[in-house]
């Protein structure tokens, strides 16, 4: 399904296709796409964008979706572009008319920017449990080990006296400095860009806010190309 190909009169050649596809990769962020879909048509509904029938109907047939991706009853296929297309696609495939209404007030714009926020979320979260874990353990044996003693180095050579537990207390501090920097780069992230529309928002009376405040977001960003554009936190996480 291409969310664009109304533009031309002939088939898209496969080459600008291959071009173009990112479901290859983006295929990962299908729960937070629906998650995010599933807020958005909450708030369309609030919002009187679109029925109650509707909202119910759309939100039905993206948790089957959810489930049968989950379960692999649904596969990612190519003729699908990206994940938007694809689930989108199976949704008024599955529900008919009502499904063409969830795009009301976005575009893929805000939209993948939403999905690769709520993805890094939850690898921030998924990543500081690990290191709390990782912190704990560390802790333990630094405990179990405050009189075992070994030789401090200092440029490959031994230097000087001191305790297993101070060793690893370095390593100790170290990783806490590292937790510090995922709730920086979380405080920062953490606002929903959803409802910024391609770059200059929409003529739609939308609820960013409770949209945000679906998704757990402390607010909706402030400005739309920024928020189109951001991928900041991309860079914080990985480096």
């Amino acid at each position: 399904m291409k969310l664009w190909g109304g533009r031309f009169t002939k088939e898209e050649n496969q080459l600008v296709h291959n071009f173009n596809e990112s479901l290859s990769f983006d295929q990962k962020f299908y729960h937070q796409d629906i998650q995010g879909s599933i807020a958005h048509v909450t708030m369309l509904a609030k919002q009187g964008i679109v029925s109650e029938e509707d909202r119910a109907a759309i939100i039905e047939g993206l948790k089957g979706i959810l489930a049968d991706v989950e379960s692999g009853k649904l596969e990612f296929t190519r003729e699908y572009e990206d994940i938007h297309s694809f689930v989108e696609a199976n949704l008024i495939e599955r529900i008919g008319e009502a499904g063409k209404r969830l795009h009301t007030g976005r575009s893929r714009n805000d939209q993948v920017a939403l999905d690769m926020k709520l993805y890094c979320r939850d690898e921030i979260r998924e990543i500081d449990d690990l290191v709390k874990k990782l912190l704990e353990e560390l802790l333990k044996i630094m405990e179990e080990n405050l009189d075992t003693y070994m030789p401090g180095f200092t440029h490959l050579q031994k230097a000087q006296p001191i305790t297993l537990a101070h060793h690893i207390g370095a390593y100790f501090e170290m990783f806490t400095r590292d937790r510090g920097r995922l709730h920086d780069i979380y405080e920062r992230m953490n606002y929903c860009p959803l409802g910024s529309g391609a770059l200059a928002g929409t003529t739609y009376p939308l609820d960013r806010a409770y949209t945000a405040e679906l998704l757990g977001f402390y607010g909706p960003t402030l400005n739309s190309m920024d928020s189109v554009a951001d991928r900041d936190y991309v860079i914080e996480l990985l480096t």
